[in-house]
C-alpha cells in the first residue's frame, strides 16, 4: 500500500456505500509495515480529516469496527506516550456499557418474584458470559445518575453539590465531618463514586456527556467533548482523585476497634471505615494521628 491513507478512505467509502472490503485489503492494512507508515509518514491532519468524514457519516459505528478489523485503532487515535491503550477486557466492557445503556433500569422478575436487571439475563443466558461482566456494565451505566448532580459544580453555574449525597449514600459521612468547603464536599462525593466503579469512571462520564445534555444548555457535540475533558481534568488534577480506589485507608478495621474500645467488628466498624475514608478524602494532607483524634472525639461525643 503506497499511501496508508487509502486504507482510511477504503473504510470511509466502503462504509458509506455498503461495500464489503476484501480480505486481501484487511490483511495488507493489518501488516506492521503499513501500520508503521500510518504512524510515522502520514500527517495527523490527513488522518483527522478522514476520521471526521467517517464520524459525520451515516454509519460511524461500522467505520470504527472496520478500523478495529485493521488493528488501526490506536494508530489512528494515538495516545500520549505516558498512556497505555485499554486492555481487551476494558474495551469489551466499555462497548457493552454503551450498547446496554438504554436498558440500565429495565428489570424482570424471576421464579422467586425478585426483580433482576435484564442486562444480567442477557449476559447469563443470551450470551453465556460472566455475570461479573454484567455487574460491571451496570455499575458503569448506573453511575451516570450519580455523576449527573455533580456536574453543575464544574460548569459556570457553580451549583451546590449537596443534592448528590443521598444518591451516593454518603450523606451521613459528609454530615459527621461538618464539611463546609464545596471542594471538600465534592472530593468526598466524587471519591466514593470513583472507588465504586474504579478504572471505568471515565467511561461512565463519557457516556453521560455523549448520551444526554447534562447541563441542559443545548450543548453541541463539541461542547459535550469540552465538558468531558474539563471534568476529567478537574477530577484528576484539581481534586487529586486519580486512582483513588487504590489509596490505602489511614485506619484499618483493627485500628477502629482498638481506638473506639469496641469488643468486636460488625456494622459499627463498617460504618466508621466509611466515615474515616470520608475524612481522608476531605483532608488529603491529614495524618493518621489527626484522623484517629478526630474519630475518637466524634465517636465519644455522642
Amino acid at each position: 500500500m503506497e499511501d496508508p491513507v487509502r486504507g482510511l478512505r477504503a473504510v470511509r467509502i466502503g462504509t458509506r456505500d455498503g461495500f464489503t472490503l476484501v480480505e486481501q485489503l484487511k490483511e495488507a492494512a493489518a501488516s506492521d509495515e503499513v501500520k508503521a507508515a500510518l504512524s510515522a509518514e502520514v500527517s495527523r491532519e490527513r488522518i483527522g480529516a478522514e476520521i471526521d468524514l467517517m464520524i459525520s457519516g451515516d454509519l460511524p459505528v461500522q467505520a470504527m469496527t472496520l478500523l478495529c478489523d485493521f488493528n488501526w485503532l490506536w494508530y489512528v487515535f494515538r495516545l500520549h506516550p505516558q498512556c497505555e491503550p485499554l486492555s481487551d477486557r476494558a474495551c469489551r466492557i466499555s462497548f457493552y456499557a454503551a450498547m446496554f445503556l438504554p436498558l440500565r433500569t429495565t428489570m424482570y422478575k424471576d421464579e422467586r418474584v425478585e426483580e433482576i436487571p435484564v442486562v444480567n439475563f442477557i449476559f447469563k443466558y443470551s450470551l453465556k458470559r460472566k455475570v461479573s461482566d454484567a455487574e460491571t456494565v451496570l455499575k458503569i451505566d448506573n453511575a451516570l445518575e450519580k455523576f449527573l448532580p455533580l456536574l453543575p459544580h464544574f460548569g459556570s453555574s457553580g451549583s451546590d453539590v449537596q443534592l448528590a449525597e443521598d444518591d451516593l449514600g454518603t450523606g451521613e459521612c459528609v454530615d459527621v465531618l461538618s464539611v463546609t468547603s464545596k471542594e471538600s464536599q465534592l472530593r468526598v462525593l466524587m471519591g466514593f463514586l470513583l472507588r465504586e466503579i474504579k478504572d471505568f469512571w471515565t467511561v461512565s462520564l463519557l457516556l453521560l456527556c455523549c448520551s444526554e445534555d447534562p447541563l441542559n444548555k443545548n450543548f453541541t457535540l463539541e461542547d459535550r467533548t469540552a465538558l468531558f475533558r474539563k471534568v476529567q481534568s478537574a477530577i484528576i488534577d484539581d481534586l487529586g482523585l486519580d486512582r483513588v480506589w487504590v489509596v490505602k485507608p489511614l485506619l484499618s478495621g483493627t485500628d477502629i476497634i482498638k481506638h473506639l474500645d469496641l469488643k468486636s467488628g460488625g456494622p459499627v466498624v463498617s460504618q466508621w471505615k466509611r466515615k474515616v475514608f470520608a475524612w481522608q478524602l476531605a483532608h488529603p494532607s491529614g495524618t493518621k494521628e489527626e484522623c484517629r483524634d478526630w474519630m475518637k472525639k466524634t465517636f465519644f461525643k455522642y
